[in-house]
């Protein structure tokens, strides 16, 4: 299967005669992993698709599902990308009118992805590959309100932004968690994934939180594989927990 989306992605997205760089090979590995997962989600639903890739960059999981998930099987789908950067989003239109997929159609919405006017109304599937800090919690959170079917999220970096990030480093401090460098990120992000974790399942997602490819491929490895379900006792005991990491902590002076 690499090798069929290492050809998808040099006939897309590089320019003839063009070798495949090193960040070429790692987007080629990631999509590969990736793939079974967006075959399963789509599995999972009507034979017609409406599919959100949100912060979506130059787009390659929307346009990879549209071309090696939902063309061979003869799927139907309306494909909406969402980007904020108006260079990236023309990029995606010009590798979207290279792909194969006589079932699908691609729109290309220009803008932020916490501008709901952008988002249509409960989506079947929403994708965020690797998008950056803070937008991986808006898009979390315009999935919930367009009251998407299924999210397929993959996060990037947590820095200063992300909406946990504060919180996460006061309880570090004040739960006494040693400020070395690599001790004290490793509590951060695992916080702030749980707060993420949380949010979804009080929106009323069902959520696992998995492994897609090996820390080798790419450090940013966590995948938020969610389903709505709406279940109030499962949503009212994620806003329980939400609160209780939520709550105001202050460091010790």
């Amino acid at each position: 299967m690499r090798g069929v989306v290492a050809a998808w992605l040099e006939r897309i997205y590089l320019a003839p005669g063009t070798q495949p760089r090193q960040e070429d090979a790692r987007k080629i590995d990631e999509l590969t992993a990736l793939l079974p997962e967006l075959r399963a989600a789509v599995n999972q639903q009507p034979r017609a698709l409406t599919i959100v890739d949100a912060a979506s960059g130059l787009s390659y999981a929307a346009l990879a599902t549209a071309e090696l998930v939902l063309a061979p099987a003869q799927r139907r789908a309306h494909v909406i990308l969402i980007e904020r950067d108006p260079r990236l989003a023309a990029r995606a239109r010009e590798a979207a009118s290279r792909i194969s997929a006589p079932g699908c159609t691609v729109e290309v919405r220009t803008g932020d992805v916490a501008d709901a006017t952008l988002w249509p109304a409960a989506p079947d599937l929403v994708l965020a590959l690797h998008a950056c800090g803070a937008a991986s919690d808006r898009v979390l959170d315009a999935a919930l309100a367009a009251s998407a079917r299924r999210l397929l999220l993959v996060p990037c970096c947590t820095g200063v932004g992300v909406d946990a990030e504060a919180g996460a480093r006061a309880a570090a401090g004040a739960l006494g968690i040693p400020r070395h460098a690599a001790v004290r990120r490793s509590f951060i992000e695992a916080w702030v994934a749980a707060e993420r974790t949380q949010r979804l399942e009080a929106g009323g997602m069902q959520t696992e939180v998995v492994e897609f490819c090996p820390k080798a491929v790419t450090p940013y490895n966590l995948l938020w594989r969610a389903r709505r379900v709406r279940e109030p006792g499962r949503m009212a005991a994620a806003r329980a927990e939400l609160a209780r990491l939520q709550q105001p902590r202050e460091e010790p002076r």
